[in-house]
């Protein structure tokens, strides 16, 4: 399966996603696409479109998107429902560090007895130049998330595993934003 996923800014970022949704659902549904969700920044003046695709070489008239594959994901709990997502986007200098960073991230997840209240899952997917990662991260709140960022100086957690994944060489940080669902359109 292949995501294109992409982020741009929108004055009005409700009625943005409003446009982009009302279009799509008046236009015919393109071979091979699964679903497109729209999300809106919890914070800021973004719009995220997140679609999935069977096919492998998609095209998608939404700004800034990029295509992706799913490398890793899993969810913590299955029991709680996102109330938001938060994209943590990185550049990697090739394929091989950035499966190499998303398997840092997990071994700290899975060693990790004091992870912070309110994370639910995350799906790590690697660009198809294998250059960047997408976090999609599942989480109760976009408060959660603040308060977990606030209380480990912008990471989820803290120790010597974490501290190997934020200081890895060849992984540059890019962004963290948090949004909420506006809609999923499936055909």
């Amino acid at each position: 399966m292949t995501v294109i996923a992409g982020e741009w800014e929108a004055g009005d970022k409700e009625a943005g996603a409003e446009a982009v949704a009302a279009a799509w659902r008046a236009k015919p549904w393109p071979d091979g696409l699964l679903s497109l969700s729209l999300f809106v920044d919890a914070d800021g003046d973004r719009i995220l479109h997140y679609s999935q695709w069977t096919i492998e070489h998609p095209t998608m008239d939404l700004p800034g998107g990029g295509a992706y594959r799913l490398y890793r994901g899993e969810r913590q709990t299955v029991d709680r429902t996102p109330g938001a997502i938060v994209t943590v986007r990185v550049d990697t200098d090739g394929p091989e560090i950035a499966r190499t960073w998303i398997d840092a991230v997990f071994d700290a997840l899975a060693s990790d007895r004091a992870l912070p209240e309110g994370g639910i899952g995350g799906f790590f997917h690697i660009s198809t130049d294998g250059t960047q990662v997408l976090n999609y991260a599942e989480w109760e709140t976009a408060e959660a998330h603040r308060r977990a960022m606030a209380a480990n100086d912008g990471s989820v957690s803290r120790g010597p595993l974490w501290d190997k994944v934020r200081t890895m060489p060849g992984v540059h940080p890019r962004s963290v934003t948090r949004f909420h669902l506006y809609a999923t359109l499936t055909p």
